[in-house]
C-alpha cells in the first residue's frame, strides 16, 4: 500500500545545483535506511506542487522533501491543493539541501544527510501553523500558502535578485550580502496602511516580515519571537531609516535583538491586510510572488512535520 511507503520528492536544482551533485550520497543513505520509498524528481517550477497533489491522491501519506525552503513551499501548496485527506493526515520530513535552509533551522533538522535521515526515521512529529496570502500579479488576485516567513518590501527585492542568480547556478551567503548592498542604495521606503485583526495602522516602511517561524535569509531572525503553533502571525516592521543605519543594524537580525531598535515595531495577529501607495513586492518562504495589496490569514495547526526537536 502506498500509505506505508515514503514518497521522496527531489529537487536536483536546489542549493544552486548542490542537491544534484550530492544526490548519489543521499540516495545511498536512503536505500540503506528508509525503505520502502518511491522517488519523484522535479524538473521545473511548481513541479513539486503537482507531484505532491497527484501522489497524495494515489494514497501517499508520508513525504520527504530533498531540497530547500522553496521546494518545501511547493510541496505545502500541493498539500493544501489536494482534497482527499486532511492536511494533518500527511507527514512531511525534510533533508535540507537548499541555500538558506531556514525552515529546517527552526525545527532542529540536521544539515548532515545521515543525521537528517535518522531524524526522519525517529519520526517525532509537530503540527505547525500555516499561512495563506492573497496577492496581486498582472492584475489578477492569486493565493499562496507558506509555512515560514513572508517578506515585503526590501526583503522581497533582495530575494528576487537572489532567485535570479540561483537560476544561473550562483548562490551563497556572500552573494546574498552583496545583493543587500547592491539593492540598498537605490531602494526607497513606502507608505503602507495595515489592518491587523481589525486595528488600523499607517507607517512609512523600509521592510516588513510576517512570520510563522523565526528564520529567513540564511539565519536572520526578523521575527525572533515567532512560535510555530500559537495560531497567529508575528509581524516585524522596519520603519523608514537611513541606509547607513540599515547596515549598522544588520547584526541585530542575527542575534535576535532587532525588535529593540527604536525604528522597529512588532505586532501579532491572525488576519493582516496591507495596502500601499505604490506596488510593493512580496516573497514567501524565499519564493518571489506578486505585490500589494495583500491579505494574510493564519491556518492554525494544519501541517504535520517531522522535527529534530522534542518541542518546537
Amino acid at each position: 500500500m502506498s500509505d506505508n511507503k515514503w514518497l521522496i520528492i527531489v529537487n536536483p536544482h536546489a542549493g544552486a545545483g548542490k542537491c544534484g551533485r550530492d544526490w548519489p550520497v543521499i540516495e545511498k543513505i536512503l536505500r540503506e535506511e528508509l525503505q520502502p520509498y518511491e522517488l519523484a524528481f522535479t524538473s521545473r517550477r511548481f513541479h513539486a506542487m503537482i507531484i505532491t497533489r497527484k501522489k497524495i491522491s494515489e494514497g501517499f501519506k508520508k513525504i520527504v522533501v530533498v531540497g530547500g525552503d522553496g521546494t518545501l513551499n511547493e510541496v505545502i501548496n500541493g498539500l493544501f491543493a489536494q482534497k482527499q485527506f486532511k492536511t494533518t493526515d500527511i507527514t512531511l520530513g525534510m533533508i535540507p539541501v537548499g541555500t538558506g535552509n531556514d525552515w529546517s533551522r527552526m525545527f532542529g533538522i540536521p544539515f548532515d544527510y545521515h543525521e537528517a535521515v535518522k531524524t526522519i526515521r525517529q519520526g517525532t512529529t509537530f503540527i505547525q501553523d500555516a499561512g495563506r496570502v492573497v496577492f496581486t500579479k498582472q492584475d489578477r488576485k492569486l493565493g499562496r500558502y507558506f509555512v515560514n516567513i513572508a517578506g515585503i518590501g526590501f526583503d522581497a527585492i533582495v530575494t528576487r535578485r537572489s532567485n535570479e542568480l540561483k537560476e544561473q547556478g550562483r548562490s551563497s551567503k556572500v552573494l546574498y550580502f552583496m545583493n543587500i548592498f547592491a539593492k540598498l542604495f537605490g531602494y526607497k521606503h513606502f507608505q503602507a496602511s495595515m489592518s491587523i485583526d481589525g486595528m488600523n495602522y499607517q507607517h512609512d516602511i523600509f521592510s516588513m516580515n510576517i512570520g510563522i517561524c523565526k528564520y529567513s535569509g540564511g539565519g536572520m531572525m526578523q521575527v525572533p519571537d515567532a512560535i510555530a503553533d500559537d495560531g497567529q502571525f508575528d509581524l516585524t516592521i522596519i520603519k523608514k531609516m537611513g541606509k547607513i543605519e540599515v547596515l549598522r543594524s544588520l547584526p541585530k537580525l542575527y542575534n535576535g535583538q532587532i525588535k529593540k531598535h527604536p525604528r522597529v515595531q512588532s505586532f501579532i495577529g491572525k488576519n493582516i491586510v496591507i495596502s500601499s501607495t505604490r506596488s510593493v513586492y512580496l516573497e514567501t518562504d524565499g519564493e518571489s510572488l506578486g505585490h500589494t495589496p495583500l491579505e494574510f490569514e493564519i491556518i492554525p495547526r494544519s501541517v504535520r512535520i517531522i522535527t529534530g526537536k522534542k518541542s518546537a
